[in-house]
């Protein structure tokens, strides 16, 4: 091998590395990125499960108006 066609391969080699390097390096960043938006959504659910619980027992325990009622003509 001549020296120039060295020298290109191992400059080819080094951008190929470098490349790899941001790469992992995003998708590190994703992947936090995800599992930060996982949790979130996890939390939310969560939420979202309780004061639906909290609202049904609300509703059940509410006394009953006559402005939940059916009109006679129903």
């Amino acid at each position: 091998m001549s020296d120039d066609n060295a020298k290109n391969l191992s400059d080819r080699i080094d951008a190929l590395e470098i490349r790899i390097a941001y790469q992992d390096e995003t998708i590190e960043t994703l992947n936090a990125t995800i599992t930060a938006q996982w949790q979130q959504i996890d939390a939310l659910a969560r939420q979202l499960k309780a004061i639906d619980a909290r609202l049904c027992e609300a509703e059940a325990n509410a006394p009953a108006s006559p402005g939940n009622e059916r009109p006679p003509h129903y």
